[in-house]
């Protein structure tokens, strides 16, 4: 298994849990049914302190915590709701790494983000777009993660967003062990290229707001130009 392979299990496991989330479901549930999609299609455990899926919903959305602290709630999906779902699989310690943020609305799925009807959620998914095309406009190949960091900070500054990352970064890289992670904040020098690979995922909110968004792929360089895995 490779990166893309882990990314591509994440992509289904998204695509499966958008096509059986709804409203009334708790969050125990959409976590238990994305672990046992990840497990049955590659996946032979989760790197991130053993969790596969971390599963947020409505004003919760907006807590940024370690996963060693994370604790599912029992929540239930309403009606109308935001939902982000957070998956860590590997395979022979080959790690996937990816974040949706799904909404709700009148109990269904709503797919196209341009078809959200509540205009701050509809908006805040918009700019998590917005947010990964800049960056890969940004990036070379002697690009920092100090950088990045100040960059992309700057652009939520200036679109109205803040950074709800518990530790105030937009990622990290891909390694075997999870402590060996580098992360794109201040006073990293070192260059994006240099690693095999490495997440982008901001998480952001309007200020004093209740709902959070997240968006997270993996990226990495092959001869000199940057791709999405």
């Amino acid at each position: 298994m490779t990166i893309h392979d882990m990314q591509n299990l994440n992509r289904d496991t998204i695509k499966y849990i958008s096509s059986v989330i709804k409203s009334g479901m708790k969050l125990r549930e959409v976590r238990k049914l994305c672990e046992e999609y990840l497990l049955s299609h590659g996946a032979d455990s989760f790197w991130y302190w053993d969790v596969g899926a971390f599963v947020f919903c409505g004003k919760d959305t907006a807590i940024s915590v370690s996963g060693r602290e994370y604790e599912i709630s029992d929540a239930e999906i309403c009606e109308n709701d935001i939902i982000t779902i957070d998956l860590s699989p590997q395979n022979n310690n080959i790690w996937g790494d990816y974040a949706r943020t799904i909404v709700i609305e009148n109990g269904k799925v709503t797919t196209d983000v341009s078809d959200i009807r509540n205009s701050e959620w509809r908006e805040g998914l918009q700019v998590e777009e917005y947010l990964h095309k800049v960056m890969r406009e940004f990036i070379t190949i002697d690009t920092t993660f100090e950088e990045l960091y100040y960059y992309i900070n700057s652009i939520i500054t200036e679109k109205g967003y803040i950074n709800l990352d518990f530790m105030g970064n937009l990622g990290h890289s891909i390694e075997m062990n999870k402590n060996d992670r580098i992360y794109t904040e201040k006073g990293n020098s070192i260059k994006l290229s240099s690693v095999k690979a490495f997440t982008f995922e901001p998480h952001i909110s309007l200020p004093n707001s209740s709902y959070g968004f997240k968006m997270e792929n993996i990226y990495a360089f092959e001869n000199g130009r940057l791709f999405e895995e």
